[in-house]
């Protein structure tokens, strides 16, 4: 696996669009780390800050989809 070193504000752009473009697009973190290339302390500071501004929710079964997308 390639990871690419991309600042965390880049990371969060990236994942808010492909979330944005995707409607019904839920991932879980591991999935994340392997379809963008992000490494794992990366892919947390990102989760925490779209969990925190309310942009993504995690699922009991620890996918991360947005608010209002129905599992």
């Amino acid at each position: 696996m390639v990871v690419l070193d991309v600042p965390v504000t880049d990371w969060m752009h990236l994942i808010r669009v492909e979330y944005l473009e995707m409607p019904g697009l839920t991932l879980t973190r591991r999935q994340m780390e392997r379809l963008w290339g992000v490494d794992g302390g990366t892919c947390d500071e990102v989760l925490t800050e779209l969990l925190a501004r309310g942009f993504l929710v995690r699922h009991p079964d620890g996918r991360y989809a947005r608010p209002h997308e129905q599992l």
